[in-house]
């Protein structure tokens, strides 16, 4: 915990400087969210490349891919020195982004898009597929959590998902999805765009693949919060994600379709 000034009376009885518990002060200080608070701190360290922490990002990163339960554990320790479950520093996100700068200028060229065409894709990546979905993603996910979700305890202090976490989620789980449907999949591209048995299998299995482990690390995101209950609706999903990777084995190529609506 944090230390907080305290002044005596003459009667020697400590007082926060915010006045006692049940003052409206105390309160509302109290009460005021978290989240809004780490913005201004958010944005600074987005303008500002010498106050991010590039080299915990890619911790996070790595162990996205190899043991994402570490991962989520380490939030406890963030929740406890910040007061916070979100991330106050943006580069996990820049790294994101530069990593889905670097795909659309392969893409680009492997597609012969030439400069312009490389921009456009390299914005509807970062910009669409990242940033917007994301947003609408994690708005959605934190209404239903905070609305269905929240254990209610009559002794304890109210908590609800924070808006920042629940983008943070998606960031989590966008990332190993990133490296099975856009990076793996680059190096098959001749293979994934012919309508065939092998192609199809192929590029549908990547799909199921980076879908399912997008909702798993869904999953693991909101469970690692003490104060939800029954997060393990969010694995429902691979179930509807199965029976539609097999129902498209019977002539629906996922990575075709999609690479021919992007290039």
């Amino acid at each position: 915990m944090l230390p907080t000034i305290t002044t005596r009376d003459t009667s020697g009885r400590a007082h926060s400087f915010l006045g006692s518990p049940s003052s409206p002060a105390y309160n509302r200080a109290h009460r005021r969210p978290r989240s809004l608070s780490s913005v201004p701190t958010y944005l600074r360290r987005l303008v500002n490349f010498s106050q991010m922490d590039f080299e915990f990002a890619l911790w996070q990163m790595l162990y996205l891919c190899i043991s994402p339960q570490r991962l989520y554990r380490n939030i406890y320790y963030h929740k406890q020195t910040k007061n916070q479950w979100a991330r106050d520093d943006p580069a996990f996100v820049v790294l994101i982004a530069a990593c889905l700068s670097v795909t659309a200028i392969a893409y680009g060229i492997a597609y012969k898009l030439g400069a312009l065409g490389i921009i456009g894709a390299l914005l509807f990546m970062i910009f669409i597929d990242f940033l917007l979905v994301g947003v609408v993603v994690a708005t959605a996910v934190w209404f239903f959590a905070n609305r269905y979700l929240i254990q209610h305890h009559t002794h304890s202090v109210e908590q609800s998902v924070e808006w920042a976490y629940a983008f943070d989620v998606h960031c989590n789980s966008f990332f190993p999805m990133f490296l099975v449907t856009y990076v793996f999949q680059f190096f098959f591209l001749a293979i994934v765009t012919k309508d065939t048995w092998v192609g199809r299998i192929l590029g549908n299995t990547l799909y199921l693949l980076g879908t399912s482990y997008y909702v798993y690390i869904t999953f693991l995101g909101y469970k690692a919060l003490p104060f939800l209950k029954n997060t393990t609706v969010f694995l429902y999903p691979i179930g509807v994600i199965v029976i539609l990777y097999v129902i498209s084995l019977l002539g629906f190529n996922v990575s075709k379709v999609i690479l021919d609506l992007y290039f």
